[in-house]
């Protein structure tokens, strides 16, 4: 995925998307072993459970402070020490795991210091590329940095990460410290000045410093005054609530209707892999041509089609495809939201705004992931799946209308709200 494609868009987000997508290979590694590295050490669930559990925590944690912090400093330099931080934690772990060392408490603390790091760095990097290339190419920019990070995290580390994990359980967590090298190295060769706001050298001394509370208090009054991105941030925590529910039983599912064994059951995950891949490479152009509105319209449509599909049918082959679609739904869904976002928000304001999605994506998440195996416990292994599909009806019919072309289309094309980047 290199090539012509990141040279359209410059050097300095060529620099940028071999960092993400170099750091996402790693993080899919730590991703893989981390639950086999526990399971190798007991056989509680509780206890193997709770690594992702530890992993969650800090999005719910820090998502909101974080994006303050991302408004307040150079977002480049914030990432590049997060990198060197969270180096120096997995050199820690592998390490100890190497010289058998380690323990489970040991591992929970390092991935809740990666995933604190992971939080603010998210936030950091979407704020950062509106200074990094054109407005106009925002939608092909996020498009293949998600395509960067879905092809290596979710199609190269899983496999890759269970052999590593098999020839010395140290490994993987070795090349992810590697991995954040990497990336703190590329990132610290973009050239640029990426501070959101510079207070004048004349009051900087007397004026006295903003509370946190306050700033967090102004990000989210703004996004609740804009209509477009308040509903697309209150669509995506109610459909990730409904579909981190349906893949929290999938695993069963695929068992008991669709007949899958353990490979199959992966399988599943490929095709909506290969289809997220594949959204993202083309995403720009289909955009384009169908327009931002049917996108985002057809994309819930997609979305309770998928949830229908998985509830009534038991054609392993059906829900294969169904899956591909879907994956290429979510690839074009991200690429309008993240650019809309964008686009619209004020640069001294991108942090807070990401970071209070990101604590919606996240809420949504941890809550579907306990809903989904609760309901399924007590009404049935489908019923996650008709709830996900009732929901999604509901929420496509209720928000068809904000979506329309003229709202979208100037979101895409007003930028009197949004000063330019300052970048030296």
């Amino acid at each position: 995925m290199t090539g012509e494609g990141t040279a359209r868009l410059g050097g300095r987000f060529a620099r940028l998307w071999a960092a993400s997508t170099t750091s996402a290979l790693g993080s899919g590694l730590a991703t893989v072993a981390a639950p086999l590295l526990v399971a190798s050490r007991t056989n509680d669930p509780l206890v193997v459970s709770a690594a992702a559990a530890v992993s969650w925590l800090p999005w719910l944690l820090f998502a909101l402070p974080g994006g303050v912090l991302v408004d307040r400093v150079d977002r480049r330099r914030l990432m590049i020490v997060i990198d060197w931080a969270r180096v120096a934690a997995l050199l820690v772990l592998a390490v100890a795991i190497a010289t058998g060392t380690s323990g489970i408490p040991l591992l929970y603390t390092v991935l809740f210091v990666v995933n604190t790091g992971e939080v603010v760095f998210r936030s950091a990097s979407r704020a950062m590329l509106p200074s990094v290339v054109p407005r106009a190419r925002l939608d092909r920019a996020n498009g293949w940095l998600l395509g960067g990070v879905t092809l290596m995290q979710h199609m190269i580390a899983g496999p890759l990460g269970g052999f590593l994990f098999v020839v010395a359980a140290s490994i993987p967590f070795f090349v992810n410290a590697a991995t954040y090298a990497v990336s703190a190295i590329l990132i610290a060769l973009v050239t640029g000045v990426y501070r959101a706001e510079r207070r004048p050298p004349d009051t900087a001394a007397v004026a006295p410093p903003r509370s946190v509370r306050r700033e967090l208090a102004e990000g989210f009054r703004w996004l609740m005054g804009q209509r477009l991105l308040r509903t697309m941030v209150t669509l995506i925590g109610l459909l990730n609530l409904t579909l981190t529910a349906a893949t929290a039983v999938l695993v069963l599912l695929a068992r008991e209707r669709l007949g899958l064994d353990s490979v199959g059951y992966g399988l599943l995950f490929t095709c909506m892999a290969v289809g997220g891949v594949l959204g993202s490479l083309v995403g720009d152009r289909i955009i384009r041509r169908v327009t931002a509105t049917w996108t985002l319209r057809l994309g819930l449509v997609v979305e309770a089609g998928t949830h229908l599909a998985l509830a009534a049918s038991r054609n392993a082959w059906f829900i294969g495809f169904v899956l591909f679609l879907f994956g290429m739904h979510g690839s074009l869904w991200s690429i309008v939201g993240n650019s809309l976002q964008q686009r619209l928000t004020p640069p001294g304001m991108l942090g807070r705004v990401g970071s209070t999605s990101l604590f919606v994506i996240a809420g949504g998440n941890c809550a579907g992931a306990l809903l989904g195996g609760v309901v399924a416990t007590k009404f049935g292994l489908t019923t996650p799946y008709w709830a996900g599909f009732v929901v999604a009806a509901i929420v496509t019919a209720a928000t068809w209308h904000v979506f329309d072309r003229a709202t979208v289309e100037r979101a895409y094309t007003d930028s009197a709200d949004v000063a330019p980047p300052v970048t030296t």
